[in-house]
């Protein structure tokens, strides 16, 4: 077991992945030399390169398709939109095609993508870059969404999301981010649309994620 924090399990995570399969790139707003805002790609450049490693200009929509299309191909591309609230000038590449592509197709097209986004407020970061969107996407069909609450879910999850064949969004809770919980060391990929059971009682059910699991095990705990 390793203690490491969310944000540096997603990078481990992605790390082994671009290591598997030459396949995975990443592309994105200042992933590169800076290694991402937050940053999860610190060292990509680097070890990866510029091909593998895509830096873009500010046009959320673009490069979003670009990387569909990329994903059309066999290419198996990680978008990181540097939050989430920016994913609504990308929705059509999402929605209308990322989304659709594979039923549209009969299943002869696969869209193995990924996005990644920070959520949440907390951060004094205002209105436009505070937004919780998952409600939304879990609307669109064809999507998976993801929003781990562990470090040791982030790293599984985001390994296992860039594996699945169908597009995910990967949604990141920015107060997670400096966590830090203990990580196995051997390589463990969970399945994506199953539900951990944290704690077994005899009263209700809750169902929640993210950040949100901690509040619910503390008013269990009381």
């Amino acid at each position: 077991m390793s203690k490491m924090s969310v944000s540096a399990a997603i990078r481990e995570g992605m790390r082994e992945e671009m290591q598997r399969d030459e396949r995975v790139i990443q592309v994105g707003e200042d992933l590169g030399v800076m290694g991402s805002p937050f940053a999860i790609t610190k060292g990509f450049l680097e070890e990866f390169g510029p091909n593998r490693v895509i830096e873009t200009p500010i046009s959320e929509g673009s490069f979003t398709g670009m990387a569909v299309g990329a994903a059309m191909r066999g290419i198996r591309p990680v978008v990181e939109l540097m939050y989430n609230d920016f994913i609504s000038v990308a929705l059509d590449p999402v929605m209308n095609q990322a989304a659709k592509l594979r039923y549209m197709t009969g299943g002869q097209v696969t869209i193995p993508m990924v996005i990644r986004a920070p959520m949440g407020a907390g951060r004094r970061n205002a209105g436009q870059h505070s937004a919780c969107l998952e409600a939304l996407f879990t609307h669109i069909p064809g999507l998976k969404v993801v929003c781990p609450s562990s470090a040791a879910d982030a790293k599984a999850l985001i390994k296992a999301s860039i594996r699945d064949d169908d597009p995910v969004i990967f949604l990141e809770h920015k107060l997670l981010y400096a966590k830090k919980e203990e990580v196995p060391d051997e390589e463990i990929v969970l399945p994506l649309g199953q539900a951990n059971v944290l704690r077994e009682g005899t009263d209700i059910t809750i169902l929640t994620w993210s950040r949100q699991v901690y509040f619910v095990q503390e008013a269990a705990e009381k």
